[in-house]
């Protein structure tokens, strides 16, 4: 039986086409830059994700509560509690190993790196964060969850 392909592999106009076939997905994101935020929180639901955005570590970790996101893009350098922690706390909840998490930050290098796979982050996307990148790899996470 064959699968049916993540819309991101097919593109129509320069836009992702959402999944029709399954529930979609929760994504929160976090930035605090509330222009980013809002802009990424727009694209995402756009392609067919349910989004609530956050700009500070606090709301975000409330939000959850509600929300229930099965996926968060954080953005890493924030004040007070920055991503890192959040995604630490994120992980430690219940469902937390579940969650996809993704680091977006303007820091690159391979400490940058190894702190946020140490935070327990699945991607690392430097900013500016390639919008083609981060829907294909939430599809792709929408996908094992929903079919798996």
């Amino acid at each position: 039986m064959s699968l049916p392909q993540p819309p991101a592999l097919a593109k129509a106009g320069g836009l992702i086409l959402a999944p029709l076939e399954f529930p979609p997905l929760r994504v929160l994101i976090v930035d605090d830059n509330a222009d980013a935020a809002d802009s990424l929180g727009t694209l995402l639901g756009m392609v067919g994700f349910v989004t609530r955005v956050c700009y500070d570590a606090e709301s975000a970790a409330a939000s959850v509560e509600t929300f229930r996101p099965e996926a968060c893009v954080l953005d890493v350098s924030m004040p007070g509690t920055d991503g890192c922690e959040l995604a630490r706390s994120l992980r430690a909840r219940e469902g937390g190993r579940e969650m996809l998490l993704v680091a977006v930050t303007a820091l690159g290098g391979d400490a940058a790196r190894e702190r946020t796979a140490w935070a327990g982050f699945d991607l690392h996307l430097t900013k500016p964060a390639d919008p083609q990148q981060l829907a294909d790899a939430l599809f792709a996470f929408e996908r094992k969850l929903r079919v798996n």
